[in-house]
């Protein structure tokens, strides 16, 4: 398992930003984590002091953010910065999720990895109840 403090060293977001607390399992083509501060009345993406189920999107593209970062370190080396592109197929079975008692999960599955982008399918669950479903594409900054 890998912690927050690893996490923060794989990915741009840092701080409150970064979405994610614990990678659960990882290989070439998917990975598994968790976080528990969905719940936080200070998240970073609460408005009126709400956390809205359309913000799994950013988790699931964090969640792509610290695939590349894994990738990338174990080929020696460090992941582009990227810019999220589109996301489609985005189903939400949830209206809010800052009233969720427990972790929240999410597998993602690499669709493509090229050197200029990625494209990736994820799923957020909360206690075995899927959450949110969706693709996610993200863009490399030029070198």
């Amino acid at each position: 398992m890998i912690d927050r403090a690893g996490i923060l060293a794989l990915v741009p977001h840092q701080g409150a930003m970064c979405l994610w607390d614990e990678v659960l399992a990882w290989d070439a083509q998917s990975i598994r984590l968790r976080a528990h501060n969905h719940r936080d009345p200070a998240h970073p993406l609460r408005r009126d002091g709400r956390l809205h189920a359309l913000h799994l999107c950013e988790y699931g593209a964090q969640a792509m953010a610290v695939h590349g970062g894994l990738l990338a370190r174990k080929a020696g080396g460090r992941a582009a910065a990227g810019m999220l592109v589109a996301l489609r197929g985005v189903e939400l079975h949830a209206v809010r999720i800052d009233e969720l008692p427990g972790a929240l999960e999410c597998e993602a599955q690499a669709l493509v990895l090229g050197e200029s982008g990625q494209q990736y399918a994820f799923r957020i669950r909360h206690d075995g109840m899927l959450l949110a479903e969706g693709r996610a594409a993200v863009m490399f900054a030029a070198a």
